[in-house]
């Protein structure tokens, strides 16, 4: 009989040792991704100016996250003994034995307090201060697993607890997203400093408003036998970095003519910032997107949608579909000059070629040979992306609307956009504007595609576009830790697409000295709101 009773326990208690080892995995998992979320809060991102003995000590610090998963270290060891131990306080309140859950939890706030003190002071966790700890859990659990609770009672309790982390896991996945997006989206208190201390100078020095007066009619911006980079953006210190880097890595900078378009708001601090500022005698206009009246609602299908109030409560709404990715409600989608790309032949009426530049990216070879290239007849030059399988057109495009899947192919290779040569002669005779104007006709109500410019643009440049070799563009400086370091060397641009942007501290700590030596340190407004 008692040979029995022991052959029925031992399956028994391998179920409950299945549902503990179930629980223990996503128990690591969870306390993982709440780390990560804490450490994502935009509340613990300090502005672009912190001060240089806490970067210091940030660079010095340890990798807790790379610590807590380490098999080898005493801050895993206390975690999964720290897990065990709620699951046995659990069950030892269900079982009203609350001495045994009191002196479990006491021990777990021990544990707790010990692993807080090695993520805030960036040392590791020393056998001294872990051994006492982990002997007297591993006591307590020892204990609690010789008081026999009926096993089937157990396996419930742990599948209900485990259900719980579940639920926790994937609400900790949302929020994650949702303050990793607010945290991108979120102006450093430095470079609105910066824009306020900029566009004062802007309405106290007439002399800037004449010069700048002055230099829109120079014939140098309509020279074709120059090279012409177009900027659209309401970063300053951004636009600069990718100014500065172009005619620094330039063999003859003299010779390079950039055309500035941003907003209104923006417009007085760009001018101040670029008539201060001496760029190795490139030449440098910045226009303000508001004075281009011609592109209106009545004309531009894309300014018609984004006055649309239903398109702005989508982003600003109160209440908003938690079922929508948080990315996709970036309030750059509702930027006129994000779609500005596609009005290049119409804002520069006399230009042959232009490259297009985006702001998050840094130039580090000269870029004058994209000019001399042979597009072979096409109208956009571009780097493919489809090296990974996802970089195809299915991936961005709706085919399962017969408009889509009538006329594209779904495996036909993505590209690039934020480094591209563009030959303005051939896209008007092609008139891409219209094919632009069409596609977003088309997509009134969203079904064709999400928000964005890459879509559209993959419909009105297919077959349009020449590829180019890749160490022309460089991506995903903005969301890969693990690019390999000889294809950064290697190439002529290295774009930081992506939330983690180099002006924010969420940036990859790896890259962002690729941005940060393109800036003018030296420049009094910028020492002043950095130390300020």
């Amino acid at each position: 009989m008692r040979r029995r009773a022991a052959e029925y326990r031992r399956p028994a208690r391998r179920r409950l040792s299945y549902w503990i080892c179930l629980l223990l995995a996503f128990s690591s998992f969870l306390g993982l991704l709440l780390f990560l979320l804490h450490h994502r809060d935009p509340l613990h991102y300090p502005s672009l100016e912190g001060n240089a003995r806490v970067e210091h000590f940030a660079k010095e610090s340890l990798n807790f996250t790379e610590e807590i998963i380490s098999v080898k270290s005493f801050s895993r060891q206390l975690a999964e003994q720290m897990i065990l131990a709620k699951a046995y306080v659990v069950i030892a309140k269900e079982h009203n034995n609350l001495h045994l859950a009191w002196k479990l939890s006491s021990k777990i706030r021990s544990c707790q307090l010990l692993l807080s003190k090695a993520a805030m002071t960036g040392e590791p966790v020393t056998l001294e201060e872990a051994e006492p700890i982990i002997k007297s859990l591993s006591f307590l659990i020892f204990k609690a697993q010789d008081i026999h609770y009926d096993i089937a009672t157990t396996i419930v309790t742990m599948k209900s607890h485990i259900q719980a982390l579940e639920e926790r896991a994937n609400a900790a996945t949302v929020q994650s997203s949702v303050f990793g997006q607010i945290a991108a989206e979120a102006v450093p208190k430095s470079l609105h400093c910066l824009n306020v201390k900029l566009l004062s100078d802007w309405v106290k020095m007439p002399s800037m408003q004449e010069l700048s007066d002055e230099r829109k009619n120079s014939p140098r911006l309509m020279d074709n036998n120059l090279y012409h980079f177009c900027i659209f953006s309401d970063n300053i210190l951004a636009t600069s970095v990718v100014v500065n880097s172009t005619v620094s890595n330039a063999d003859h900078p003299k010779q390079l003519v950039f055309h500035i378009v941003t907003n209104g708001v923006n417009y007085g601090a760009m001018q101040t910032w670029f008539l201060s500022n001496e760029f190795k005698g490139a030449t440098i206009e910045v226009q303000n997107i508001e004075e281009f009246y011609w592109l209106n609602a009545s004309y531009s299908p894309i300014v018609k949608q984004l006055l649309n109030p239903d398109t702005r409560t989508f982003y600003f709404g109160a209440y908003q579909d938690l079922n929508v990715e948080p990315k996709m409600r970036n309030p750059k989608y509702l930027s006129l000059l994000n779609h500005l790309r596609f009005y290049i032949p119409e804002i520069y009426p006399q230009l042959e070629k232009v490259v297009f530049l985006d702001d998050d990216l840094v130039v580090q070879k000269d870029l004058t040979p994209l000019f001399s290239l042979d597009l072979h007849g096409n109208v956009n030059g571009a780097v493919e992306t489809c090296l990974e399988a996802f970089h195809r057109y299915y991936k961005y495009l709706n085919f399962s609307n017969s408009i889509i899947s009538s006329r594209f192919d779904p495996q036909a290779c993505a590209w690039a956009f934020g480094m591209n040569i563009f030959d303005l002669v051939a896209w008007r005779k092609a008139n891409v504007t219209a094919r632009y104007h069409y596609w977003q006709e088309q997509n009134v109500d969203g079904t064709l595609w999400k928000l964005g410019t890459l879509p559209p643009a993959l419909l009105c440049f297919y077959g349009l576009t020449e590829p180019l070799d890749r160490r022309w563009h460089v991506l995903g400086l903005g969301y890969d830790l693990n690019i390999d370091n000889r294809l950064i060397e290697s190439a002529a641009v290295v774009h930081f697409n992506g939330n983690m942007k180099p002006w924010l501290k969420l940036a990859i700590g790896r890259y962002k000295p690729l941005w940060d030596k393109y800036i003018n340190h030296t420049h009094p407004h910028l020492q002043d709101c950095v130390t300020s």
